[in-house]
């Protein structure tokens, strides 16, 4: 751990040099994050967009990194924050459906403070590696993904997807922790049942 908080100093200083290296590494590094962090939000091309745009505030904007949280953090922030800029331009609801009330079909499964009351029922002998073997599924499931509002999408991409720290997900949305955790039983939720629907009837 401290050899890793060594290197990434190395490298924070090295970027406010104007190293160029260090700026393809950086690149190679934290693009793969940021591009999700963005595509959890956006379409893919505007998504890619927004991450080069991104690298390009990066190379002035380092000098004001005060180091408050890891550099990847950090990056991922400001593509989350332009992302959210992109969204507003084009005048889409931004990352505040965690307040609006829950769809009638899952009302009943979730308490006050988020949690689940009635959980989904169990997937009996298939494993989740057996339901993402059936291809229909899978599309099922990436139709249902891209159609959910975009804070949960964006953070069952950087929870579940991208194993981030709570903490490191809520300095990039710029959400409370209460509100991460309602907004991610949401998400799963929507998915799982979609799921129990597909083995029930076979359809999306």
């Amino acid at each position: 751990m401290v050899q890793t908080t060594t290197d990434e100093q190395g490298l924070i200083e090295r970027l406010r040099q104007r190293d160029t290296e260090a700026y393809h590494a950086a690149v190679q590094r934290f693009s793969g994050s940021m591009l999700a962090t963005a595509r959890s939000m956006l379409d893919p091309a505007t998504a890619e967009d927004v991450v080069q745009e991104t690298w390009v505030t990066v190379v002035d904007a380092i000098d004001g990194f005060e180091g408050r949280s890891a550099l990847k953090t950090w990056l991922c922030t400001i593509t989350a924050n332009r992302a959210r800029n992109r969204l507003r331009r084009s005048k889409r609801e931004t990352l505040t459906d965690f307040q609006a009330p829950l769809d009638p079909a899952l009302e009943s499964r979730f308490n006050e403070g988020g949690s689940w009351i009635q959980p989904t029922r169990p997937w009996g002998s298939e494993s989740a590696d057996d339901l993402l073997s059936n291809e229909a599924l899978k599309a099922c499931l990436e139709k249902h993904f891209e159609a959910l509002p975009e804070t949960q999408r964006a953070v069952l991409m950087m929870r579940d997807i991208q194993q981030m720290e709570s903490d490191e997900v809520c300095r990039i949305l710029g959400l409370s922790g209460s509100n991460l955790r309602v907004t991610l039983h949401r998400a799963r939720q929507k998915l799982f049942t979609m799921i129990e629907g597909f083995r029930e009837t076979g359809e999306c």
